[in-house]
């Protein structure tokens, strides 16, 4: 698992990006609209909160970056080296630092803006400083462009660098160009390198991993290495320098004696002994490589000199080893040679380090000598001799043992053979191996395989069970109901539980039969009974629609203004009407005569009634009197009608209330507020009011629940100076 992952880092926006980012979350998460009548104090935390939060979102952009950027100082030495290298530390460090001080210059513009906008005397003002801190915040975010931009590019590139670890075990790969370095690479691992017939294929550091031993392996794959001074090494070069001088691995160093890469075998020696002190402490393989195309026996005798003074030159942690990518011949040698010089040195690094020093030195091993020639055998004490005489003599006088319930449990081979049915005892009774026919206790597996195999015989654990008389061990269980004994429910009064369960029964079977006395056939019951059945009869189906009723037992079913009053006049079966009332009553046998003449002197005598058809009549009587006046008035004045007219009339004002009758019957309204249960026409618009309110949430209304945001104020009222006085629309 890589120790870095630069994949992970956020995406540096460019400073114009950042500054819509940061305007457009102000204005998205904190409130807009300043009312006309808000006090001072409020609009003044008005800007001070958008002050506050503009700073808050900057800072943690900026912090945000900051933190994903690694510190060079705290990453690994190679790591470090490596962004030395490819962007410059100094220019790094610089890029961070300005947009650490942005950050900083920003909480003190929010610090100084909110403390005078805490003093601020009016809206404008207030809004002229919450402008002017916005706006130097921004004007600071435009400055770190450059900084920003070398960020994001540093980011990009460092998101495509491979994730390796500097601690795991390592193979590196180095020499000069088009040495074969790629080619054996993928040969090994299951990494694709770019390979071409021409130097300089490979420009940046490539990562593989292979198995050997079980274990996980990794593979550098690193650039070309030309022979001359370091300082004039370009950023290709240098990658596999900073490799070479920071990773802990086995370095396998490529040398091409067909000299078909374009240098000499002389100029790669060179570049061995210019870079021979990167090798240091480091397990090396020099790798001979082409040997497809100039075998290593025909190479001419002063080369292969040359080579291998080398290779004695460099110390005994180097191997000279030979390989051909084309006919992969030695190439699963050098990769275990290499594997295993290296697993040999991390575990002599480890035994010679401090810690297994500190270990061994408390670690203490004592091994003793012989004081004398003395034999000394072992010594038994007398209470242990005492008690293995006094079991022994237990067990010779028990002739026989009750037998054990072998219920639910394969018999043994032992059980068979034994002359007498006393179970047997368990090893862990006892004392030494004179008690069984051997020392050793049989396993299970044994016993089962001795006994019928799988499937044939169980073990029979109730040897291990610990009981206070190990005799109790092979007893037959008891009965066991319910999950508890049977002995446990012996009681002394069960005749007289008994006896009180029949009564009860009893007691159930007399209430089952009364309540089922509907279903018994009437020939078993006289007149009498007959009679007294159906009166039950009645009175119960009365009293199930009296509790069925709606509005429960202490409110009436109806309204007390149509209480008295008939559904339908041409429902003769009506519930209210008097005939209906009086009918049903009859069916009970109860004589309702009375109780509906009572009714009907009620309804004469309703104040209600006869105000209402006082009413009626008045308003009939002014309407003939009108007409009479109105006839009078044209008789009088020498302007009488004809019987045509007259007639014409008539018939438009009978056609009149046919017309409102008829509106009256399609609204299936009354048109009285009493026939609707109100009392007058006032009250009748109540109504009409309370039902529309009602029904605003069924038709998609606006409700108390629809949030709604309207604009109080226009673009020519909140624009422009105002002075201070008492203009409403400021």
């Amino acid at each position: 698992m890589p120790v870095y992952n630069f994949k992970n880092m956020a995406p540096v926006p460019s400073a114009n990006d950042l500054v819509d980012i940061v305007l457009t979350r102000t204005q998205r998460r904190t409130p807009t609209v300043v009312h006309p009548g808000y006090k001072i104090s409020r609009i003044r935390s008005f800007y001070m909160r958008k002050i506050k939060f503009t700073q808050q979102t900057i800072s943690d952009r900026l912090t945000a970056m900051l933190t994903s950027f690694p510190r060079l100082s705290d990453i690994h030495p190679f790591y470090s080296d490596l962004c030395n290298t490819l962007y410059d530390r100094d220019h790094y460090k610089l890029a961070l630092g300005q947009i650490n001080t942005a950050k900083t210059l920003v909480d003190a513009v929010a610090r100084d803006m909110v403390r005078m906008v805490k003093y601020g005397d009016s809206l404008y003002r207030c809004k002229c400083l919450k402008r002017a801190a916005l706006g130097r915040m921004c004007t600071i975010l435009k400055r770190q462009k450059a900084s920003l931009s070398y960020l994001e590019e540093v980011r990009k590139h460092m998101s495509r660098l491979p994730a390796l670890d500097p601690n795991t075990r390592t193979l590196l790969m180095c020499g000069l160009p088009n040495v074969g370095k790629s080619s054996f690479m993928n040969k090994i691992t299951r990494a694709n390198v770019d390979v071409q017939p021409y130097a300089f294929t490979t420009k940046s550091l490539f990562v593989g991993h292979t198995d050997y031993k079980y274990l996980r392996w990794q593979v550098i794959d690193t650039p070309g290495i030309l022979d001359h001074s370091l300082e004039e090494r370009n950023t290709i070069e240098m990658q596999a320098i900073t490799a070479l001088a920071h990773l802990t691995c086995s370095v396998l160093y490529f040398m091409d004696i067909s000299e078909q890469c374009g240098y000499t075998i002389e100029s790669q020696c060179n570049l061995f002994r210019s870079i021979a002190p990167l090798f240091a402490n480091k397990q090396l393989v020099v790798v001979i490589n082409k040997i497809d195309v100039q075998p290593w026996e025909t190479l001419e005798e002063e080369k292969r000199r040359m080579i291998e003074e080398l290779v004695k030159e460099s110390g005994p942690n180097t191997t000279l080893l030979t390989m051909s990518n084309v006919s992969e011949e030695g190439v699963s040698a050098v990769k275990n040679t290499a594997c295993d010089k290296l697993l040999a040195a991390r575990v002599d690094s480890r035994v010679s380090g401090n810690k297994v020093e500190s270990v061994m030195n408390r670690l203490q091993v004592v091994f003793p000598t012989a004081r004398d020639g003395i034999v000394r055998e072992a010594c038994i004490p007398e209470s242990v001799s005492k008690e293995r005489e006094r079991m022994a003599m237990q067990s010779s006088n028990k002739s026989k043992k009750k037998k054990g319930s072998r219920i639910g449990y394969a018999p043994t081979v032992e059980d068979e053979e034994e002359e007498d049915d006393t179970p047997s005892e368990s090893e862990d009774e006892m004392m030494d191996g004179e008690a069984g026919n051997s020392g050793r206790k049989k396993t299970a597996r044994e016993l089962m395989w001795e006994n019928g195999g799988p499937g044939v015989w169980a073990p029979d654990y109730r040897e291990q069970y610990d009981l206070a008389d190990p005799e109790w061990r092979f007893d037959a269980i008891p009965q066991i109901l319910d999950g508890k004994n049977i002995a446990d429910y012996v009681d002394p009064d069960i005749e007289e539980k008994l006896r009180v369960l029949e009564e009860e029964e009893e007691q159930l079977q007399a209430e089952y039969e009364a309540a089922n006395m509907e279903k018994m056939d009437d020939d078993s019951l006289d007149e009498m009974e007959k009679v007294a059945v159906g009166e039950i009869r009645d009175r119960i189906k009365i009293i199930r629609q009296y509790k069925e009723r709606p509005g429960g037992n202490n409110r009436p079913v109806l309204p007390r203004e149509i209480r008295g009053r008939t559904k339908d006049k041409h429902d003769e079966d009506a519930k209210l009407s008097a005939d209906a009332i009086e009918k049903r009553m009859e069916k009970y046998g109860v004589d309702a005569s009375k109780m509906v003449e009572r009714g009907r002197k009620r309804e004469r005598e309703d104040p209600r009634v006869r105000r209402r058809a006082e009413r009626a009549a008045a308003a009939d009587k002014e309407m003939e009197d009108a007409a009479a006046n109105d006839s009078d008035e044209e008789m009088q004045d020498g302007r009488g009608l004809s019987k045509g007219a007259i007639k014409r009339a008539k018939k438009e004002r009978e056609q009149s209330v046919k017309r409102e009758k008829s509106l009256a019957r399609s609204h299936s309204r009354p048109r009285e507020p009493s026939q609707m249960g109100l009392k007058d026409e006032s009250m009748a618009k109540i109504a009409k009011k309370v039902e529309s309110k009602g029904q605003m949430r069924w038709h998609g209304g606006k409700g108390e629940g629809d949030h709604t945001q309207s604009v109080h104020l226009v673009k020519w009222m909140n624009t422009g100076k105002k002075r201070n006085g008492t203009h409403y629309c400021r």
